[in-house]
């Protein structure tokens, strides 16, 4: 999946000159976690978070009176804390490679710029969460099986076909082979939700025939009753 599928094109950004104080009142009314910083001719420049708005604030131990504070908040500049060194992404670049760069820079969000290096969206830590929904499948497939299968071409034809004749419904199939054993691949199984009756017996047949790591049932209905409290 490419970044320009997932990416929001409505950006807001500040110019250099913006005031610290403005940034953080942009931020907090737009809920977001960081500015792209961009010049008169439309280029990025920097980022700045509201880390570096926190890092740059005073301390809440500081002798200043609230009108000095809001004089120094105001005064200072984005440029003075933003991040020159931009990491950033091309939006037909993969959403794996934009996790990479936000994982690898303990980053939560990341520019898009296009050939020109112009701005022309962010993608962030959720929109990320949002593809692995969206490929795992876990709304419309409630169950999934893992197993440890040889590294081999129809390694996984048998166990599906299994799946399948008890009328579930592949959803989805991942596989990894960096946290497998030598010569196998983890491969995780994701199918339509089965009465409790017709999944015991399938994971009774699977055990029988292949390794199977676990199987798990997603109660996509709890999402609601364990939804947080936003503030």
């Amino acid at each position: 999946m490419l970044v320009k599928g997932w990416m929001t094109t409505d950006v807001v950004s500040v110019d250099e000159e913006t005031s610290m104080m403005k940034a953080s009142i942009i931020m907090k009314e737009k809920k977001i976690r960081s500015l792209p910083v961009v010049n008169k001719k439309g280029k990025v420049i920097g980022i700045v978070s509201d880390r570096d708005l926190k890092d740059a604030a005073p301390s809440k131990a500081t002798t200043l009176d609230v009108y000095e504070l809001n004089y120094l908040l105001s005064s200072m500049k984005i440029e003075d804390i933003m991040t020159k060194h931009v990491v950033f992404v091309r939006p037909d670049e993969t959403v794996e490679f934009a996790a990479i760069l936000m994982l690898e820079n303990r980053i939560s969000s990341l520019p898009v710029l296009n050939s020109n290096d112009k701005l022309v969206g962010i993608i962030t830590q959720t929109d990320v969460f949002k593809v692995l929904i969206s490929i795992t499948g876990v709304y419309t497939g409630g169950i999934q099986f893992a197993f440890s299968l040889e590294d081999r071409p129809g390694s996984l034809k048998e166990p599906a076909d299994m799946i399948r004749s008890h009328g579930g419904r592949i959803i989805s199939i991942l596989s990894t082979r960096e946290t497998a054993e030598p010569g196998r691949r983890n491969v995780y199984v994701r199918c339509s939700t089965l009465p409790d009756e017709t999944l015991g017996i399938v994971v009774k047949e699977l055990e029988e025939k292949f390794v199977v790591l676990y199987s798990s049932k997603d109660l996509v209905d709890e999402v609601e009753r364990r939804r947080g409290r936003v503030q």
